[in-house]
């Protein structure tokens, strides 16, 4: 995903995830922004939202300055170890959508 100078990549992710494992995977989730926030220069925003009506439901979203920023993040250790290693397996569906944005205002 190639972008100009002045865009920026935005990544909304939807997860479901095994029922009983919705508390283990916040926690993971809560150490992974942690990781993210205080190891990616490059990461500009990263958030995880659950439904309110169905805590097996979450959505994620991150904005990075560019593609190597989301590169680094995809190859980090806490990335590797926490979601890939950790989450993935409890989850049911996995859904990720990766968008080059200008930023309008």
């Amino acid at each position: 995903m190639s972008a100009s100078p002045s865009t920026i990549i935005c990544v909304a992710a939807e997860w479901r995830v095994q029922p009983g494992h919705e508390a283990e995977v916040l926690r993971l989730m809560q150490q992974a922004a942690a990781a993210v926030r205080r190891l990616e220069p490059g990461n500009l925003l990263y958030t995880v939202h659950v439904d309110p009506t169905d805590a097996t439901h979450l959505f994620m979203y991150e904005q990075y300055a560019d593609a190597e920023a989301l590169q680094a993040h995809i190859d980090s250790d806490h990335f590797q170890q926490i979601v890939v290693a950790q989450i993935v397996p409890v989850l049911t569906e996995r859904t990720v959508a990766r968008y080059a944005l200008a930023p309008v205002f």
